[in-house]
């Protein structure tokens, strides 16, 4: 598992709300062209995280990680049931061939990854990855099946594909 972080450009304010950037549009560029492309289309996850303001973290706790550990273990027996016997362990783990049959999706999951796929120019890699990422989420989700929602999902955890 890979686990990074970058600013979003040199002075880590573009897009702030908080303190305005500094940065030419082509720093920008320049900097945010130090990852490749193709490093990037590897990365399954990718999600663009705003600074957060002091009373916001003192404040009211998220869900709490008894419930998502549960969760977690709970999709983690889905899959181990689900490949049992095909030397996979998890979704990340799925072959071409078996993400036809695992990641099936109905027609409006079907016309929202296409759409999103002409919008964004995604690459065939970003293809196999949303769908492994949404089976995921569909099973944390305790979901038999791939649906809309989940397919939105995924395709939101690849905001640094959008052109």
């Amino acid at each position: 598992m890979l686990v990074a972080s970058m600013n979003p450009c040199p002075c880590g304010f573009y897009g702030s709300s908080e303190k305005e950037c500094k940065c030419t549009e082509k720093q920008i560029k320049q900097y945010k062209s130090k990852i490749s492309g193709p490093i990037l289309d590897r990365i399954d996850i990718q999600v663009i995280v705003p600074s957060v303001k002091y009373d916001k973290l003192a404040g009211k706790r998220g869900e709490r990680s008894e419930v998502i550990r549960e969760r977690v273990n709970n999709a983690r027996q889905v899959q181990l049931e689900r490949y049992k016997g095909l030397d996979i362990y998890a979704n990340a783990d799925l072959t071409p061939k078996l993400i036809e049959t695992v990641c099936k999706l109905n027609e409006p999951s079907k016309i929202i990854l296409k759409k999103s796929f002409e919008q964004m120019k995604l690459s065939a890699r970003a293809y196999s990855r949303i769908l492994k990422v949404a089976r995921t989420i569909a099973d944390l989700d305790g979901k038999k099946d791939i649906d809309s929602t989940h397919i939105i999902e995924a395709i939101g955890y690849r905001s640094l594909d959008r052109k």
